[in-house]
């Protein structure tokens, strides 16, 4: 197989489309986020308004240090982690635990092997260790 069939093979992978379509869906909802913050979460705790620390500068020896401009990184950063935490983290962990709660447990993890087997397996199928119940 010549390098373009194994070119062709490699990009079929699920691995490498999933990680397309994730690469796509992160620029998006990095454009909203962004936007859910400098449009409406900045203005509302007064961030922009009371702390714009672009202007602060100071100079050694002829070159020119602009710390305000990584204070305001920072200080972004700190509002948009913020944000994706209590607006996406934490209601998206909610959800996930009130759907397992729903389903119940089902499986454990063997303590010898550390593989996911049934909740009422007596002994591992994959390393055969008798297991406590």
């Amino acid at each position: 197989m010549g390098a373009i069939g194994e070119f062709k093979d490699f990009m079929s992978k699920g691995n490498v489309m999933d990680l397309a379509v994730a690469v796509v869906i992160g620029v998006a909802a990095n454009t909203l986020i962004t936007a859910l913050v400098a449009d409406v979460i900045t203005p509302l705790i007064g961030v922009a308004g009371h702390f714009d620390f672009s202007a602060l500068t100071f100079t050694i020896n002829g070159s020119s240090f602009l710390p305000g401009l990584f204070i305001n990184a920072v200080i972004n950063f700190i509002v948009i982690a913020v944000v994706v935490f209590f607006l996406i983290v934490r209601p998206t962990e909610k959800i996930r635990q009130h759907s397992k709660a729903k389903l119940g447990v089902t499986t454990k993890v063997c303590p010898e092997c550390l593989s996911t087997i049934p909740v009422k397996a007596t002994r591992c199928a994959f390393c055969t260790a008798k297991l406590k119940n």
